[in-house]
């Protein structure tokens, strides 16, 4: 039984390829592979990847939307999924989703939308759940005369807004927040990052954060794991992994953020192209036969970075 609040252990999710006349298992596509992630209670942390990373795919796991292949989740100490144990949703676990528009019901008014948990797992009468869905969206800045209108009739962000109140109508404990800003504009992204930190600390909530770009998570998250082909390949605190970047594909993904200090683009722009020219030469080094990330290794006592086996 594990101490932490939510704990992956040795997850793996593998999914068959089928082919051939009789539609047999060819091979498998490894979309997570041996991940380990410890969130304390109260926390975010943020797992980085680009498309493809396992990353959405850790945190459907966690919400029970995956199948595991091997290994444990375990949730306030107890075993969610793994040997013996079928996944299952959580009500206590809830997710905020990428796209806030093609995530809600265009067809259904914001009452509906955020009373559907409420309905499905709680029994209240018609006022009482008008008066439940009128504090949850006071709760996330949306004005009374939003209960009854269409998802289309609000801007980005007030969508999103639309999607935490949802999240948060069970009072959940962990929530799965996967790319929640990233279809929205730059303009909008801070104001909606700022609010969910809000919510999260008002609330207490522990928080699984899902992001392909490392500026986003980079003031939401203690602690931050970056994710490559199925694979952990570098761990540590936010200050760690901006500041001592020790992975070719972290420091990558540090050098692709957008520069905010005119005064710096130059020289940034030399350090990118260094970067880069370091990653074409060197990164499969990084990589086994196979091409996934070795197996992490511990440089602190809060930093894993997966090096280059040596000889």
């Amino acid at each position: 039984m594990s101490n932490e609040f939510l704990e992956i252990k040795d997850l793996k999710i593998h999914f068959p390829i089928k082919g051939g006349f009789f539609n047999t298992v060819k091979d498998h596509v490894k979309a997570v592979d041996g991940v380990n992630i410890s969130i304390p209670k109260g926390t975010t942390y943020g797992l980085v990847g680009e498309s493809g990373s396992g990353k959405t795919t850790t945190g459907k796991a966690v919400m029970g939307l995956n199948d595991i292949t091997e290994g444990e989740i375990f949730f306030r100490g107890e075993k969610l999924s793994g040997k013996g144990k079928k996944v299952g949703v959580n009500r206590d676990i809830q997710m905020i989703f990428q796209d806030p528009y093609s995530s809600l019901n265009v067809r259904k008014r914001v009452f509906d939308i955020v009373a559907e948990p409420l309905k499905n797992y709680e029994s209240h009468s018609k006022n009482e759940l008008i008066e439940e869905v009128l504090k949850l969206l006071e709760r996330v800045g949306l004005p009374p005369g939003s209960l009854y209108k269409f998802p289309h009739e609000f801007s980005g962000g007030q969508r999103q807004r639309i999607g935490v109140a949802r999240a948060i109508a069970l009072n959940p404990k962990l929530i799965i927040a996967d790319e929640p800003v990233s279809a929205l504009d730059v303009s909008v992204q801070a104001q909606v990052l700022n609010f969910m930190q809000e919510i999260q600390q008002d609330m207490d909530l522990t928080m699984l954060f899902i992001a392909h770009d490392l500026g986003v998570v980079r003031h939401m998250c203690k602690h931050i794991g970056i994710m490559y082909h199925g694979r952990l390949v570098e761990e540590g605190t936010a200050e760690e992994i901006f500041n001592n970047p020790q992975h070719i594909y972290t420091k990558r993904l540090i050098a692709a953020i957008p520069d905010t200090n005119v005064e710096k683009v130059e020289s940034n722009l030399k350090l990118r192209q260094q970067i880069k020219e370091e990653y074409d030469q060197h990164f499969a080094e990084y990589l086994d036969d196979e091409g996934r990330a070795f197996p992490l290794q511990a440089i602190s006592d809060t930093h894993k970075v997966a090096l280059p086996v040596k000889g």
